[in-house]
């Protein structure tokens, strides 16, 4: 199993904080996003790590470089299309890396070890979501619609009558879900819109297919980071903790 990350973008609606660095990049007390994600990952026995970066591209990998990495081996790949393209891109630009069972992570998303845990543990599916639950759902939420626990639907637009949960921005993928993943890629990267749509485009025709299911992690603790006030709610979140990880001297600034 290994992991890969998307941690191309800037974070713009976080400016004037993201100017000169990416989100990605940004403390959560005294660690950075990615730290913390990289420290769950390990956690839960992840030892192969790519992380798809774009903007300041090279503030990320000397981060990364300075990581006391605890024998995990991480790589960062280079998304030239990050201004212009939205995430989709990014996970095309990884499709190398699609060559066996692997965990896809959006680059805001963090999370408690426990929450990676149980996708993990989810019964074998090609491709899983992990999803949340909640009493109301807004605009900016991936919510999805279910049957059973198959996905039917992933999308920010579906009307509330039809939402089951919201995607939390982590799959993972088994057996031939790699590869069915790359080859939908690689098709909307060849249409006219391809560098325009989200990553979950591509789920959406695997879970026509039936090749989609869910796993719920109701009642873990993780966090999405779009908006200052995110910022503050995962430093109540994710307080500091002893860490397998050494974090590098100075940091990036």
């Amino acid at each position: 199993m290994k992991a890969l990350i998307l941690s191309a973008g800037q974070g713009s609606r976080l400016l004037p904080l993201t100017e000169d660095r990416p989100k990605c990049l940004l403390p959560i007390n005294s660690s950075r996003m990615i730290e913390l994600q990289i420290r769950a990952l390990i956690d839960c026995g992840i030892e192969e790590i790519a992380v798809v970066v774009g903007f300041r591209a090279a503030a990320v990998a000397h981060f990364l470089e300075e990581l006391d990495h605890a024998g995990a081996a991480i790589r960062t790949l280079f998304n030239p299309f990050f201004n212009v393209a939205d995430n989709l891109a990014s996970c095309w630009m990884a499709r190398g890396e699609m060559d066996r069972d692997f965990v896809l992570l959006n680059g805001d998303t963090l999370f408690e070890p426990a929450v990676l845990d149980r996708l993990l543990s989810a019964p074998a599916a090609p491709i899983t979501m992990a999803i949340d639950r909640k009493a109301a759902y807004d605009s900016d939420d991936m919510k999805v619609r279910l049957n059973g626990s198959r996905l039917v639907e992933v999308g920010k637009t579906l009307s509330s009558e039809m939402v089951d949960g919201e995607s939390i921005g982590m799959m993972r993928f088994l057996g031939e879900g790699p590869r069915r993943f790359a080859g939908v890629l690689d098709e909307i990267m060849h249409t006219p819109n391809g560098i325009s749509w989200w990553y979950l485009k591509a789920i959406g025709v695997l879970a026509d297919q039936g090749l989609v299911e869910t796993r719920s992690i109701e009642g873990l603790t993780w966090g999405e980071v779009d908006f200052r006030e995110d910022l503050e709610r995962a430093e109540t979140l994710f307080p500091d903790q002893p860490s397998v990880l050494g974090a590098a001297a100075g940091g990036t600034g």
